[in-house]
């Protein structure tokens, strides 16, 4: 599903090669199958819990959620761009319509991109430097009242960096 296109002008991959796999990718049982972490996103209206997979190398970050076709409504995928830049984002390969949270080094929500459009080939930019995006299922922002400003609590998101 990725659509890492860092820093626009940094990236080292064509945009044609990224978020491109083999025919063969076995996709069925991925989400069942992977490890997931524990995040919380503090809104307004409370704490709003998930479990992530965290893609945290090139690879990881590349696939994403391509070739999905569902993921729980308690799940995401957190993605760890390890520096903070520019980021952007697409669908391709991707069946799935997410929401995008662009996510700034100390855990502020930048920028909510709702509603992608599935196997979308479109750029989503994260309009600021960021250091990760959170996926989650499309409407979940809308419907659990998550919006620019609300912080992000996982372990990836310290004062320190």
């Amino acid at each position: 599903m990725l659509r890492i296109l860092r820093a626009l002008v940094a990236s080292s991959l064509p945009l044609a090669a990224v978020g491109t796999l083999p025919a063969a990718v076995p996709t069925v049982h991925a989400q069942e199958a992977a490890r997931t972490e524990p995040l919380a996103i503090a809104t307004r209206g409370g704490p709003q819990r998930f479990e992530v997979e965290v893609m945290r190398n090139d690879a990881d970050r590349a696939r994403g959620l391509m070739f999905r076709r569902s993921m729980a409504p308690n799940h995401g995928m957190l993605f760890d761009f390890e520096r903070v830049e520019p980021v952007a984002m697409w669908m391709k390969n991707t069946y799935l319509p997410l929401d995008m949270l662009f996510i700034r080094p100390d855990g502020t929500v930048a920028r909510v991109a709702a509603d992608t459009e599935p196997l979308s080939t479109r750029t989503i930019l994260s309009g600021e430097p960021v250091l990760a995006v959170l996926e989650l299922n499309a409407g979940t922002a809308a419907r659990l009242g998550i919006r620019a400003g609300d912080r992000v609590e996982h372990p990836l998101f310290r004062k320190a960096r």
